[in-house]
């Protein structure tokens, strides 16, 4: 009977694990070997509730930063402080950790599909379709929020309130009203190199050697009763920083300057080969 045990959405948790096993050995070395993921506050992860977490983040590939997150969550729950090394924290991962997807990229092939079974919630966009924005916007699917609902009641939700990879574009409402709603503990994550480390899907090694930075921070301080949408979508703008005021016009001497800087954190993976 245990080996057919299923969740709310009637995904076997027996293959689900594996999935995550396998799936997260064969992702492993993207981010600590041919890259190197440097995490900060990890420690935050351990301190949360079995349920009703929602995690909100800026978005840089489909699927790469989610699955980011799937080690580094597993990786905190098992002890290890800002670092996802020694993956066997795969062998018992958290089973009930869901993500918010789009409903067209996670049945745009077999991959995605295989995807989706570890934990997605797919969504239909109401603003987007086929990758380009749409001027009549569609209504929300009330199946969509009401999936969101169950897997908050279940567990842990990552979503990515942008609804796309680029940045500063504006936080969708439907997440205030999902955070308004639902109550959830909000908890803040800043990504960055993953754009420079991987194709748009996430899928596929585009250059080697780049720091991955993977920023945790404290739970975002809302009032849901007397916050409005607007204030609550301003706070995750501010704390996923993609706020407006981030952006700014750098100067060329800036960008050379980051560059070096870039250059400098390059590190070649056959110095730590001995580390896996």
């Amino acid at each position: 009977m245990g080996l057919f045990k299923r969740n709310p959405f009637g995904h076997i948790l027996f293959i689900k694990k594996w999935l995550i096993r396998i799936l997260g050995s064969m992702t492993h070395r993207r981010y600590r070997g041919f890259n190197e993921l440097q995490i900060e506050g990890s420690e935050i992860i351990k301190t949360l509730p079995d349920t009703n977490v929602l995690f909100i983040s800026n978005h840089q590939t489909y699927f790469a930063d989610v699955v980011a997150m799937f080690h580094v969550f597993n990786a905190s729950l098992s002890g290890r402080q800002d670092t996802i090394k020694n993956i066997g924290y795969l062998w018992q991962p958290k089973m009930n950790i869901y993500y918010v997807a789009a409903k067209e990229t996670m049945q745009a092939g077999l991959l995605p599909r295989i995807l989706a079974y570890v934990g997605a919630i797919t969504v239909e966009r109401t603003w987007r379709a086929k990758g380009v924005d749409v001027t009549e916007k569609r209504d929300v699917n009330p199946n969509d929020t009401e999936n969101i609902r169950i897997a908050l009641n279940d567990g842990w939700v990552i979503t990515f309130p942008q609804g796309t990879t680029k940045s500063f574009k504006p936080v969708r409402k439907g997440t205030a009203h999902i955070i308004k709603q639902h109550k959830p503990i909000v908890i803040p994550i800043v990504i960055d190199g993953f754009r420079r480390s991987f194709d748009k899907k996430g899928l596929r090694m585009k250059k080697k050697g780049i720091l991955q930075s993977f920023i945790i921070k404290e739970p975002l301080d809302i009032d849901y009763e007397n916050d409005t949408i607007e204030e609550i979508v301003e706070k995750v703008e501010y704390a996923i920083e993609q706020h407006p005021s981030f952006l700014k016009v750098i100067p060329a001497e800036e960008i050379k300057a980051q560059e070096e800087l870039n250059e400098m954190r390059r590190w070649s993976y056959k110095d730590t080969e001995n580390e896996y």
